[in-house]
């Protein structure tokens, strides 16, 4: 069967909304990503509404590390008993609260007023239960897809690519004004490489972290045309402020 997809879009910050993505299985649920900490009440009300009851959430996966991603992890998977995952690369980021824990490092001022206003606090820190590599299968779940390492974003980004050629990217590329690589990027280059990756893969329409879902000729078509320009060139809005 196919499975339903449903978006959660929460408030972050900057008028930018961050989306958590609920998939039904014919086993339950697997929820991709989990918002920020103070829209907790918000995501627990869609998993209510979504019938996502104790015990039927089977897994919690998370893109990357940063706080809008996974400030909720730790408290959905004491609430529904569901195991976390992501990749290794991003785990000091979720267990010491810290989204700069193995990456480039930015302007100092810009470090010290993310960690005060989007640092994950103690309760919420947390050590995932299992780790995820590049084409690591979720079959196990009930979900006919597989994880696929997209460094650039951070380290650890990973996206999950499901049989329907639909993928959920994380904060690789996002879709707010347009599809774009996303605003934050760690290693420029490893973003590039894992456009590339992209481009080889049975993608149909792409799930980003923010922004809503758009069909991934329509990024490659666009991107191609700025393959030429500077490779710090379009990493503009909150990436000026990280000196990226």
């Amino acid at each position: 069967m196919t499975a339903p997809i449903q978006t959660i879009a929460t408030s972050f910050a900057f008028n930018i909304t961050v989306n958590c993505y609920l998939i039904e299985t014919d086993d339950g649920y697997i929820l991709i990503d989990t918002g920020m900490p103070n829209q907790r009440q918000a995501i627990e009300d869609a998993l209510e509404q979504a019938n996502c009851q104790i015990g039927s959430l089977k897994l919690i996966i998370l893109t990357h590390g940063d706080i809008d991603h996974c400030g909720n992890a730790a408290y959905l998977r004491q609430k529904f008993d569901a195991p976390i995952t992501m990749h290794a690369d991003d785990v000091g980021m979720v267990e010491r609260g810290d989204m700069f824990w193995n990456r480039k490092n930015p302007n100092l001022l810009i470090k010290v007023l993310f960690r005060l206003f989007f640092g994950l606090h103690k309760a919420d820190q947390f050590t995932p239960d299992l780790y995820l590599e590049d084409r690591s299968t979720l079959s196990e779940y009930g979900l006919d897809a597989e994880a696929i390492h997209l460094p650039g974003h951070s380290k650890g980004s990973i996206g999950v690519l499901m049989s329907t050629g639909d993928l959920f990217c994380g904060d690789l590329l996002g879709n707010t004004d347009k599809p774009e690589l996303w605003t934050i990027v760690d290693d420029p280059g490893a973003a590039h490489t894992s456009v590339k990756k992209l481009d080889s893969l049975p993608i149909n329409t792409v799930y980003p972290g923010h922004g809503q879902p758009f069909p991934i000729e329509q990024f490659m078509h666009d991107h191609s045309k700025d393959r030429s320009l500077d490779s710090q060139a379009t990493y503009v809005k909150l990436g000026q402020l990280f000196n990226y």
